[in-house]
């Protein structure tokens, strides 16, 4: 999967989550100031690609304490793009 992929599927799924177009969702958006995503909406975002990633990358998990680090979309998508590449 390569990062485009990630950063689709993450757009995606916090558009879906925060029912808003996916367009809206851009790598520099922060998940607090731009997207208005409350930590509810970012523990459904990591539930959601943790079900989707880990069909292709046995046993995806992201760490609970790594979550308070992901402040903006890029960091997410960096921060799956490094777990994937490590498995």
């Amino acid at each position: 999967m390569d990062r485009r992929q990630v950063f689709e599927l993450v757009r995606d799924q916090l558009a879906d989550i925060l029912e808003i177009e996916p367009s809206a969702v851009t790598e520099s958006s922060s998940f607090a100031e731009d997207l208005d995503a409350d930590s509810l909406a970012l523990i459904e975002l990591v539930e959601a690609l943790e079900e989707e990633l880990s069909e292709r990358s046995v046993g995806f998990r992201i760490d609970d304490e790594d979550l308070e680090d992901l402040r903006t979309v890029r960091d997410a998508v960096d921060y799956v793009v490094a777990k994937l590449g490590a498995s």
